[in-house]
């Protein structure tokens, strides 16, 4: 069967605990719970996409080397494939560039849509900031906020349940709630 659904996955918050500016490998602390559920959503059909917001880069705080080496520490604190996501987007537009890939533009979204021929309403963004949810809503997705990250204000909240997007304590509940409820 091919694979027509996906989840597209905050980096900052919701995989790794948030750091301001993450540059070191040494400072990725993995957010407990994540890693097996993660892979079984992989198993279970669904395309995994990482999509993160990087204006540091932008902002001359770090390098793309420093991204890529939080990253692979990332995957090895997980104990995941190096191939476990399909495609990673990594935008490193400050946030008053809006024509790239920084959340919550959609583009990213939209592109894997078409790469990969996903069904949107089949599919998931997933991530600690509005911006987050916001683009995949934008990209006919579903959404969804996890409380491991920013914090989630009153009116933040009443957005959400607006909007119809589920607030989670951690990507692991998401994930055993929304994705792996039959098992």
């Amino acid at each position: 069967m091919k694979k027509q659904r996906a989840l597209f996955l905050d980096r900052d918050g919701t995989l790794i605990r948030d750091v301001h500016y993450l540059k070191d490998p040494d400072e990725v602390e993995i957010i407990e719970g994540i890693g097996d559920a993660l892979l079984k959503a992989a198993n279970k059909g669904y395309y995994l996409f990482m999509h993160t917001n990087q204006s540091g880069i932008a902002r001359g705080y770090y390098d793309w080397p420093d991204v890529y080496a939080c990253n692979i520490r990332m995957h090895h604190n997980f104990g995941w494939p190096d191939n476990l996501f399909t495609e990673v987007c990594i935008a490193p537009e400050t946030p008053d560039k809006t024509d790239g890939y920084r959340k919550p533009s959609p583009r990213f979204e939209q592109e894997m849509t078409h790469k990969f021929d996903l069904i949107p309403s089949l599919c998931w963004v997933v991530g600690d900031k509005w911006i987050d949810p916001k683009s995949g809503l934008d990209a006919g997705m579903r959404g969804s906020l996890v409380e491991t990250g920013k914090p989630i204000d009153e009116s933040l909240r009443i957005l959400a349940k607006e909007k119809k997007v589920p607030i989670y304590k951690d990507l692991a509940e998401f994930l055993r709630t929304e994705i792996l409820e039959d098992e």
